[in-house]
This record gives C-alpha cells, sequence and structure tokens, in this order.
C-alpha cells in the first residue's frame, strides 16, 4: 500500500487545520492567512517536512507548527498594540507640547507688534489674529481694498523686521526654540 505524500496529507486535512486556527484567532480570515501561509513554507521547504514521518506524525507535527504560527501572531499583535499606544503617548505629548510653544510665540510676537506703529499693529490684530476680512476691516476703517492690503503687508513686513531684530536666527527657523528676552 503506497503512502500518500506529505503535502497530500496536509491538504486533506486542511478544514481541520482551519478550524483549528479559528478557534486559537477568533478570525476566520486570519486563520485563511496563517495556514496559507504555512503551506507555502511547507511546500517553499519541504526539507524542513519530519524525516520518515507517518501520515500522524506528520499532522501533529502540522500542528505544532499552526500552534507557534498562532503564537507569533498574538506577539505581533501585542507588539503592534503597544506600538500605537506608545504613538499615541508621544501625539498626546507633542500635542500639549505645542499648546505651550504656541502661547510662548505668541506672546512674543505679541509684545513685538505692541511696538509698530499704531495703525499696524490694529492691522494684524484685527486680520491676522481675530480673523477679519481685509474687506470687512477696510470698509470699518473707510479704507480701499487694495489701500486696507498693502497696510496689512507693510505690517507683516515691520513685524518680521522687528522679529528679526529681536530674535535673531530664532526667527528664521520659525520662533521653535525661542530664547529672546520677555
Amino acid at each position: 500500500m503506497d503512502t500518500p505524500a506529505p503535502i497530500d496529507v496536509l491538504v486533506s486535512n486542511h478544514r481541520a487545520f482551519l478550524g483549528f486556527l479559528e478557534r486559537r484567532l477568533g478570525d476566520h480570515a486570519l486563520a485563511e492567512d496563517v495556514l496559507q501561509e504555512a503551506f507555502r513554507k511547507v511546500i517553499g521547504r519541504p526539507d524542513r517536512l519530519p524525516p520518515d514521518a507517518n501520515e500522524d506524525t506528520l499532522v501533529k507535527w502540522f500542528y505544532r507548527s499552526l500552534r507557534n504560527a498562532a503564537i507569533d501572531q498574538f506577539r505581533r499583535k501585542g507588539a503592534a498594540a503597544r506600538a500605537a499606544e506608545a504613538f499615541a503617548r508621544e501625539l498626546d505629548d507633542t500635542a500639549s507640547a505645542g499648546a505651550d510653544v504656541h502661547e510662548e510665540i505668541c506672546a512674543c510676537i505679541t509684545r513685538l507688534a505692541s511696538t509698530l506703529k499704531a495703525e499696524y499693529a490694529e492691522a494684524l490684530q484685527k486680520i491676522d489674529v481675530e480673523g477679519t476680512p481685509v474687506k470687512t476691516f477696510a470698509t470699518e476703517r473707510q479704507l480701499s481694498a487694495s489701500n486696507a492690503g498693502v497696510r496689512v503687508f507693510r505690517a507683516r513686513e515691520a513685524l518680521k523686521k522687528r522679529l528679526m531684530e529681536s530674535c535673531g536666527t530664532c526667527a528664521e527657523h520659525g520662533c521653535r526654540d525661542c530664547h529672546c528676552g520677555r
């Protein structure tokens, strides 16, 4: 009596192997993926099959391989979950640090803006800080829209000049490492 080829033995137990993985992993699609990968490894490296194995020994060996694959899957999931949690904590830390940096930059810019001509400081406050549209600002001040636009442009340039005078290279790099005097 001929014994079936090892691959034939494993393929004939496909449903049992899939059920085994599904019970352990709790996900049919994931179980199929893990089983497919296990079959791929056996087909790709038949020299790793147990030597002189009968059907029973071969099936037991493959179940151990599947159990190890399921354990590896849980480890990967755990590592991915830990990495996601660490990333979330890092984002929270960055967000809170971002608020501190933003407040520091705003305080510095507000202080410097107060040293500009009154009309420039007012234009920056209304348009850039409060978000008033240039046309609305122009109408409220009885200016043409182009005149208001020029005023805002000049105000920004004057503020930029003050930032460079006060903060030096810090301003060139976006004031992220502000060390200027308050």
